[in-house]
Parts: C-alpha cells; structure tokens; sequence
C-alpha cells in the first residue's frame, strides 16, 4: 500500500527517480540539496515508491504523547542535542543496535543558501564505521538521483569538500537561488 500511494504522489507531481540503492545494510545518506519544504514530501514518497524505510534525527523533546508512536513509525530517532559533541556518539551507539538502518541526514542543515556542509554526517558515519551514499535532486527535470556509495578517505575536510564538490556539480534544488 505504501510504495503504491509514494508511487502516486511522485506521479502526481511529476517526479521520477533515476539509479540504483546500494547493497549496504548500514549507511548514512545525504539528500541534497535541501531548498525547499516540497524537498520533504518529494524525499518521502521517494522513499515509500521504493520500499526503503529511512531514518532521520530529531530533537528527544519532540518525542511526547501523542507523537512519540507516530514519530518512532516515521523513522525518527531522539537525539539529546544539549551534548552537540556526543551526536556522532549517540548515532554510533544507535547503529550498533540495530540492524537494516539507514539513517537520512541533510547536511546543509537549512533550506537557506549556505557556504558548505556542516560536517556531522562524516562524523556520524566515522563513528558507526558506514559508508555514506549520495541523494541528489534536480529541480528542473524533476528527478531524483540515487548516485553514490562515497569511499570515504577518513580525513573530515577533504571528504566533506569532495562530497560538496560532487553535489555542487550533479544536483539542482528545487529553489536554485537557495543553492
């Protein structure tokens, strides 16, 4: 039922989604570029088209009644960002304890036009010892780009601007100007 309505919406809005998922059960992905709040809806009918369950963060506040259950269902994970310094720690220890994850991260974190990517998404996959694979969105053609498996040198700097570099080049956000 899921992958039949994520396949409709993607339909409806006129988006197609190009390549191919890794064979990892364990990784980190990087959706970029992050311009828009259609961004989200586009990303999870993405995800529900083609049956792959992903994670992502949010702040251990938000997980109350009556949202905690639909919150857990979604993919998120609490995360105590009052310890900024132990996030890569704690998503390492959460990698550890399960199996079949991947965890979904935009690394610009923000819609608005940034300089560059922040780096928690190589220290979170540092940490847990994962690759990270790139998904990437064109705007104009309306396509979503499942492109890379990152070989990871385990230098921060030189990875994240590598990564940078290549998403620079190979993707277009919905709101370019915000690129």
């Amino acid at each position: 039922m899921t992958r039949w309505l994520g396949s409709m919406v993607l339909m409806i809005l006129g988006w197609k989604i190009t390549g191919q998922l890794p064979d990892e059960k364990k990784v980190v992905v990087i959706g970029v570029p992050h311009t828009s709040n259609l961004d989200f809806i586009v990303a999870m009918a993405s995800m529900q088209s083609i049956g792959l369950k992903m994670s992502f963060m949010m702040k251990q506040e938000a997980f109350f009644f009556p949202f905690v259950n639909l919150f857990k269902w979604m993919g998120g994970v609490p995360i105590d960002r009052k310890n900024a310094r132990n996030i890569s720690e704690q998503m390492s220890e959460w990698f550890d304890a399960n199996e079949n994850v991947w965890l979904g991260i935009t690394p610009e974190g923000t819609r608005s036009k940034v300089d560059g990517f922040k780096p928690g998404y190589l220290k979170i996959a540092y940490a847990a010892k994962v690759p990270v694979f790139v998904i990437g969105i064109n705007g104009g053609t309306k396509e979503i780009l499942l492109t890379k498996l990152w070989d990871l040198t385990g230098d921060l700097e030189t990875d994240n601007q590598a990564i940078r570099a290549f998403c620079a080049e190979n993707f277009v956000g919905i709101k370019p100007a915000r690129q």
